[in-house]
């Protein structure tokens, strides 16, 4: 049986000020915009090549991550930020005394703050790129540092996409830090992140040997809560979508329930085979996953029209997707 570790102790705090922060991103959406901010609350920044480049071209003061830790970038790149006082500046505990002993022994710094993105493997898979430069494009310091700086939650902040920015900056102006709410929560994302980025690449590789993956992971992102679960007094559900893809929906009206939504995407069945045997636009109407009605736009007879509660003129004036309406 594998050893499970024990809890490092440390000193706890809500709020941790943020005094140095790593950078390292392949979106920059954004981000001169909030290092500008960190630089201005008196934080140093960190960084690696094109980052980097792109802080100083805006002006902004930042040390190079090989000058931080003493050892150049290597291999193509592949080598940057893999290094003892990267990792232990993001791993350390603060306030336990082993940890700041070995800190001060090896001139290991904190990071309280790393802000990253990934390498674009799936889009760079979806545009169709050789397996070697599929392969080139599996990050692996961003992971490591997202997960180090993750892990460490109750003392580091992990930023993973510029729609946290924002959050980021609100937090700092309000508490002079991050709470430990916000890294606990920004932590989760980064571990779903890592999550759906290694399911992509384990499954992008098992179906280049042409096997079925023995393991799929999807993660999702919450939607919106539904109305309410198959009965009323239920606790609802909710609609959530695979991370980083859209919902193949949407909701004009109305909050749907559990129910209401199994009845559209049935009730889609009917109409688009409706629709594809007679060239008519078609209508249903479910009750409880049951058809209870099916149409097509046929026009309306005067006793139809009587039925319907409808005047013949009115009747006229319906587009065809309304008439199918009416009749299913």
């Amino acid at each position: 049986m594998a050893h499970i570790l024990s809890a490092v102790s440390g000193s706890q705090a809500d709020v941790v000020p943020i005094t140095r922060a790593l950078v390292s991103v392949s979106d920059k959406a954004g981000i001169v915009e909030l290092c500008a901010y960190l630089h201005s609350k008196e934080v140093e920044l960190l960084s690696t090549g094109g980052t980097a480049k792109k802080l100083r071209e805006a002006g902004l003061p930042c040390v190079d991550v090989s000058d931080y830790t003493g050892s150049p970038e290597c291999l193509d790149g592949r080598v940057k930020t893999l290094h003892p006082k990267v990792h232990g500046g993001l791993l350390g505990v603060r306030g336990n005394p082993q940890h700041e002993k070995d800190m001060e022994a090896n001139g290991i710094g904190r990071i309280d703050m790393t802000i990253l993105n990934l390498y674009p493997f799936e889009a760079t898979v979806a545009k169709g790129a050789a397996f070697e430069q599929c392969i080139e494009n599996i990050d692996i310091g961003g992971p490591s540092m997202l997960r180090s700086t993750a892990k460490n939650h109750a003392f580091t902040t992990i930023v993973t996409s510029p729609e946290q920015y924002d959050e980021v900056k609100s937090c700092i102006e309000e508490h002079g830090g991050t709470t430990l709410g916000l890294r606990k929560k920004f932590a989760a994302r980064a571990f779903s992140l890592s999550a759906a980025y290694d399911s992509a690449i384990a499954g992008w590789f098992t179906k280049e040997l042409g096997e079925e993956s023995p393991v799929v992971t999807r993660v999702y992102k919450p939607e919106f809560p539904l109305k309410y679960g198959c009965n009323p007094h239920q606790k609802p559900a909710s609609i959530l979508s695979l991370l980083n893809t859209d919902l193949p929906f949407t909701v004009l009206n109305g909050t749907p329930g559990y129910i209401n939504l199994l009845d559209a995407c049935n009730a889609w069945l009917l109409v688009k085979e409706l629709r594809e045997a007679t060239g008519l636009a078609a209508a249903s109407s479910f009750k409880h996953v049951s058809p209870a009605g099916a149409a097509v736009a046929v026009p309306l007879k005067d006793v139809e029209c009587a039925a319907y509660e409808v005047t013949p003129e009115a009747a006229a004036k319906l587009t065809p997707s309304a008439l199918a309406y009416l009749r299913a």
